[in-house]
């Protein structure tokens, strides 16, 4: 097993340099937008408010993987845009990514959209589907919640 010669890094949008940026939106249009075929606007204005915190892995300075939390108005955190580039798929850095994100959220309650395919994924950090399911560009998704 190999060492990880990655890096993990959580930054509020002000403390994201330019190139930064431009990587992880690069990243997240790679795989939503082209990958997955689904045309939205994925600079929704979240990204920048002072709550969010962004985490990412980035391998040799580049992001392979990624997601944002959010500042919800009820106190509690949103789990969101949660990417892998495929080349780094199945080494375990989704799950480095959600260690991180909770070690962000606390001890708050948390909730996150899921892929209906990677809702088990999510079921091993505490989430339970919380309503039901719906299907967003073409892709099936569940509502998930964690309890403080």
């Amino acid at each position: 097993m190999r060492p990880h010669t990655d890096e993990l890094r959580v930054a509020s949008f002000a403390d994201l340099d330019s190139s930064t940026l431009y990587a992880l939106l690069r990243l997240r249009s790679e795989v939503f937008v082209v990958e997955q075929e689904c045309a939205y606007l994925d600079i929704d204005g979240r990204d920048t408010e002072p709550a969010t915190r962004h985490i990412w892995i980035a391998q040799a300075g580049t992001p392979i993987a990624y997601l944002r939390v959010l500042g919800e108005p009820d106190g509690g955190m949103r789990i969101g845009r949660v990417v892998v580039a495929k080349v780094a798929r199945g080494a375990g850095v989704a799950g480095r990514l959600m260690e991180a994100a909770l070690a962000v959220v606390g001890a708050r309650p948390s909730v996150l959209d899921a892929q209906a395919h990677l809702a088990d994924f999510y079921a091993r950090f505490g989430y339970k589907i919380s309503g039901d399911g719906f299907v967003e560009d073409g892709i099936p998704h569940v509502p998930m919640a964690r309890p403080a």
